[in-house]
């Protein structure tokens, strides 16, 4: 009988542990002797350019890809489990690759940032989500306040970024930091995106039919 593929995402803002959850199902699966290849994308060189690593140290080694055709090319084919790390990098091919893997039996792991720094769906992230069997979403802690956080605070020269910062910019303590809700920050926020949020918000709210007790009052 074939093995029954899987896809899992790992997901959450950055410091939520999501490298050592990605780390800790891998180890499982080579404790129950699976033939498991790890990669990631080859922007992510915070730490060690052949290795994922979280932040307090703990590494497992990766071969870097630049985009999902150098990591097909890798892929041997009596691999059981593929581990994906920094999936917000990759190109949309990543997300039927992942699909195809899980029907052929593969286990296909995936860890990802899922929001930007303005708080936006990162790249792929909402695809691979949503083809996923399981998602795993991870909260960190809030510097401010220190209650749970999913979000991702962008700092430059120690201010909150503006919103026409580029998405991408690799790097962690010195750029970056973990916020809940209320703490998070964005300057400079165009005012046609918070114009837009305000239509959708009435037009939702004009087209949500009333509740039946209403309809009968």
């Amino acid at each position: 009988m074939k093995p029954l593929g899987q896809i899992t995402v790992i997901c959450g803002s950055m410091f939520a542990g999501k490298s050592e959850e990605l780390i800790r199902l891998v180890r499982r699966a080579m404790y129950a002797r699976k033939k498991v290849q790890v990669f990631k994308h080859a922007l992510d060189d915070r730490f060690e350019r052949t290795a994922v690593a979280t932040h307090n140290g703990v590494q497992l080694s990766a071969v870097p890809v630049r985009n999902t055709r150098e990591l097909i090319a890798q892929i041997e084919p009596d691999t059981d489990v593929i581990a994906i790390e920094e999936a917000q990098f990759f190109d949309e091919a990543l997300v039927p690759l992942c699909v195809e893997l899980a029907d052929l039996g593969k286990t296909v792991i995936v860890a990802g940032i899922d929001q930007d720094f303005r708080r936006q769906p990162f790249g792929i992230m909402p695809h691979l989500m949503a083809v996923a069997d399981e998602v795993v979403k991870l909260r960190a802690i809030c510097v401010v306040c220190g209650r749970p956080a999913s979000h991702t605070q962008r700092l430059v020269d120690g201010r909150p970024a503006s919103w026409d910062e580029p998405t991408i910019l690799v790097g962690a303590e010195d750029h970056y930091e973990a916020r809940c809700r209320n703490c998070h920050q964005v300057r400079k926020v165009p005012q046609a995106y918070r114009k837009r949020l305000l239509k959708r918000v009435r037009r939702a709210q004009q087209e949500t039919p009333p509740y039946p007790e209403e309809q009968s009052a």
